[in-house]
């Protein structure tokens, strides 16, 4: 599922991916097309280093799959908005962008069917990857074969994608259909020609539908990544009678706040599957978000400190206060089993976020 943007602390991680996204995407040609080679899947998730790689890899085959329907909705809206607009009155320069919208919002629906293909074949290889290493490295006794929770996953995943992704380009269009009418009634007032207004048009279609987000796949295809990554790790906790597991973060120099605070915390395996098995019969990105909120930081006036928090179903609830650098660096302000039962048992916690969960007992 797909939030929000990254914070600016997050962007020099963000091109990178985008960087090993291009590059990617240059060997896929060379080689599947031009020499006719495969081209290596990555399947070790258990790696910052391959984390990035198969968000990348994901990232490239899903900005692939949207262009299109992207151009398209470009190309759609502009002639619907290709006219003398001087010649126009108020009434219909309102029915003609809106018909512009109309023809975008056609173009853009066909984005959320067209990456299912790229998000599926992702999911399968998600789960089989994580099971992989449960098995492999963590030496529990689960059957290579997906079990029935693991389906259920690969399902939820991809179709809450979809409407997560259909959600983001309803905003696009709303916002180009902000754009065009300030366009057109500025273009108007000026006495500006067609041609003027149309390639201000032009610009303003490419800049809200295609370029609105840069680094729009990878933070998708992060959180698809390590959702399903998460959801698969517990599912193996479960086959294998593992009762608890705990939050490790990947700590380096881009590790996040919350990332950092959650470090070494414990969770219940069986509350976390009943997590899921409440988000998997939710459909609304906003209803998801509520139950799997990401965690978010602002500063506390009376303090003057920053705190982390979360806006769930019960509303922004604050989950502890930055005080200082180090093992005491944080401030607790609900208890653990709060956390968990806000939803914040398991990553991913933010855009591009590398955390993972290990087993710590049966």
């Amino acid at each position: 599922m797909c939030r929000p943007p990254p914070s600016a602390g997050r962007v020099c991680e963000a091109a990178d991916l985008l960087l090993v996204s291009k590059a990617k995407r240059a060997a896929e040609v060379v080689l599947g097309g031009i020499l006719r080679l495969p081209v290596a899947k990555v399947t070790d998730l258990s790696t910052p280093a391959g984390f990035d790689q198969a968000v990348a890899v994901l990232a490239a085959k899903l900005r692939r799959a949207a262009s299109g329907a992207e151009a398209a909705a470009v190309r759609e809206a502009i002639r619907a908005l290709d006219v003398d607009w001087r010649r126009t009155s108020a009434s219909d320069r309102s029915r003609l962008v809106a018909a512009a919208l109309a023809a975008a919002r056609r173009a853009t629906a066909a984005v959320p069917p067209r990456i299912e293909v790229p998000l599926s074949a992702a999911a399968n290889s998600i789960v089989a990857a994580t099971r992989d290493h449960a098995r492999r490295a963590e030496r529990l006794s689960i059957r290579a074969e997906f079990n029935a929770l693991d389906r259920r996953i690969t399902a939820h995943i991809v179709s809450s994608q979809g409407n997560f992704v259909r959600d983001e380009y309803g905003r696009r269009v709303d916002a180009f259909g902000a754009s065009a009418r300030q366009i057109v009634a500025s273009g108007v007032d000026q006495g500006l020609g067609r041609a003027d207004i149309g390639q201000a048009l032009q610009a303003a279609a490419r800049a809200e539908l295609i370029e609105r987000a840069p680094f729009y796949w990878e933070v998708v295809a992060a959180a698809f990544t390590g959702q399903g990554r998460s959801f698969a790790q517990l599912s193996a906790y479960a086959e294998a009678g593992i009762k608890r597991y705990q939050i490790e973060a990947v700590l380096d120099e881009a590790t996040t706040p919350i990332c950092r605070y959650l470090h070494g915390k414990s969770f219940a395996v069986a509350e976390a599957v009943s997590r899921f098995e409440r988000v998997e019969h939710l459909s609304s990105p906003e209803d998801i978000k509520r139950e799997l909120p990401w965690v978010r930081q602002a500063r506390h006036e009376p303090t003057g400190r920053t705190r982390l928090y979360v806006d769930g179903r019960a509303g922004r609830v604050d989950l502890a206060e930055m005080k200082g650098e180090g093992a005491s660096a944080f401030r607790a302000l609900v208890s653990d089993q709060a956390l968990s039962d806000l939803g914040v048992g398991f990553p991913p916690y933010h855009g591009l976020c590398r955390t993972v969960v290990v087993s710590t007992s049966r």
